[in-house]
């Protein structure tokens, strides 16, 4: 399945008050090589394996293959994961036709928070809520792969 999205900053936090769900999010990364990553994740009480390709040049589309599995296996596979586990919380909030995922960071990405809108075509048209920032699509220091690697604090 090939993922087309966009990324942004958040710029102030009255999304919360509109979310429809939070969800805590704990994962790692098995491999985080720039044309491909294999992810591990576990949301609230549900495991995740996920293999995502290479992005297209503008950033907004690649492949994603995603898996669920037990939270026991999910709990193992962390412990084989590379160096920078991320811990998250997710809003999800229905704009219009579209749903936006913010991702509010802990640890050492603590002060990040960024929002995705996934697309059903590269130019679609989609209405920008009053909280979202800057685009950052693209923009490769804001992928959760390396955010891993360098967090949020350290730039």
């Amino acid at each position: 399945m090939i993922e087309i999205e966009r990324k942004f900053l958040v710029k102030s936090d009255s999304y919360k008050s509109l979310a429809k769900s939070k969800t805590r999010i704990v994962q790692g990364f098995l491999n985080t090589d720039s044309n491909r990553t294999v992810r591990v994740r576990i949301k609230d009480d549900l495991g995740f394996i996920t293999v995502k390709g290479k992005s297209n040049e503008a950033g907004t589309s690649r492949f994603e293959w995603e898996k669920e599995i037990s939270v026991e296996d999910a709990d193992n596979l962390l412990e084989l994961c590379e160096k920078g586990i991320l811990e998250k919380c997710r809003y999800e909030i229905v704009s219009e036709n579209h749903v936006y995922e913010v991702d509010e960071f802990y640890g050492d990405n603590e002060g990040l928070t960024v929002a995705e809108i996934e697309l059903n075509s590269e130019n679609e048209r989609f209405q920008k809520p009053d909280w979202l920032g800057k685009e950052v699509t693209g923009e490769v220091k804001y992928y959760n792969s390396q955010l891993s690697k360098k967090p949020f604090k350290a730039w």
